[in-house]
């Protein structure tokens, strides 16, 4: 007999993506006969990221929600109706018995084409939910969230499903390889900065004002500056990269992190223990600053806003951090309590609860 069908609908963005398949990952550690299918788009990374980690990719036309009133507000029921109906042939052929939305330009016609059909379980990421949440919410079988406050009535608050290579990481033990990988120094204190796929302008900026302040101080940097952001100075101790694939190792050749407060960001760095400052994106809702708050208020990291990020700010935060040990690990430990490194099965487990699989 084949084992239940699970559809996950978090396309777009690595920061829906990622959640939605490390939640696949356990469901299909705890049910192996699962069959896991992707609803995602041809825009972003989900035709990269899903057949990556061996998932079916099926195409849904997208349906990003504007912010406030425009024209294109006036296109959107009919860009939903020719979502809804591809979403429902994928539901038919695959004999979904549920469908699980982590947001993003699938999550709305997801939600609409398996309304009435199959079960709803809604994730929100965020310490604010994004519009498609709120109404996948509104007849959704089980709602839950990152962190408490999200705004969606009932949440279970789970934490963010994150990939095993993170939650299982062992920092210690990888240290050696990982910077021997990205050619950083053996000893002293690293600094990992990235500002997400995309880089941060604001982060690079202040980075490079900072960094012979940095080097200055036997302080290596690891720098995913994004595909479009511009590396500091070339340096001994300074390694510049666009991107960065394996983030697992990046996280093991560190000792802190300057960064956005994106949620896929504070969950996996809170995950493995690093101490950081984090950096809000200034535009938006202000969900960011609102994500780092529980990692934050343990002690686990500080927030700074953008408009007040320079090379002395960075300096000002970040070095007397790095030239102290015990602080490093006590704000590490306080970082990963913060979080939720089982958030994955926990939130598999609810998914399976809700179509009457025993795991």
């Amino acid at each position: 007999m084949s084992g239940p069908s699970i559809v996950v609908a978090g396309g777009g963005s690595a920061g829906h993506i990622e959640p939605a398949l490390a939640l696949a990952d356990a469901v299909c550690r705890l049910v192996p006969t699962a069959r896991v299918t992707a609803l995602g788009t041809d825009r972003g990374l989900d035709a990269t990221l899903i057949p990556a980690r061996g998932y079916p990719l099926e195409l849904v036309p997208p349906v990003p929600l504007p912010r406030r009133p425009s024209t294109d507000l006036l296109r959107l029921p009919g860009r939903v109706r020719g979502a809804v109906r591809r979403v429902r042939e994928v539901l038919a052929a695959v004999d979904a018995d549920v469908v699980v939305g982590f947001g993003g330009y699938v999550a709305l016609p997801a939600y609409l084409g398996a309304r009435g059909r199959v079960p709803i379980v809604v994730h929100e990421a965020n310490a604010r939910a994004g519009l498609a949440n709120k109404v996948g919410a509104r007849f959704a079988a089980r709602v839950v969230a990152a962190v408490p406050g999200s705004g969606l009535a009932g949440a279970q608050v789970l934490g963010i499903p994150l990939r095993r290579a993170v939650t299982t990481l062992d920092r210690a033990a990888l240290r050696a390889e990982a910077r021997a990988k990205f050619g950083l120094p053996a000893d002293g204190p690293v600094l990992l900065v990235f500002g997400g796929s995309q880089g941060a302008r604001t982060l690079n900026s202040a980075l490079a004002a900072a960094l012979p302040g940095l080097i200055h101080n036997g302080i290596g940097v690891l720098h995913a500056h994004g595909k479009d952001g511009v590396a500091a100075t070339a340096t001994p101790g300074y390694v510049p990269l666009p991107y960065i694939d394996d983030m697992h190792l990046a996280y093991a050749a560190a000792d802190a992190v300057l960064g956005r407060a994106g949620a896929m960001t504070v969950a996996e760095v809170s995950a493995v223990g690093l101490p950081a400052v984090y950096v809000p994106l200034p535009h938006g809702n202000g969900e960011q600053a609102l994500n780092a708050g529980p990692v934050v208020a343990a002690g686990g990291g500080y927030l700074v806003p953008d408009a007040e990020l320079t090379g002395d700010r960075v300096l000002t935060e970040l070095l007397p951090l790095l030239a102290d040990p015990q602080r490093l690990a006590a704000m590490g430990a306080a970082a990963r309590a913060s979080g939720h490194a089982d958030a994955d099965e926990r939130l598999a487990r609810v998914v399976l609860d809700v179509i009457g699989v025993r795991a």
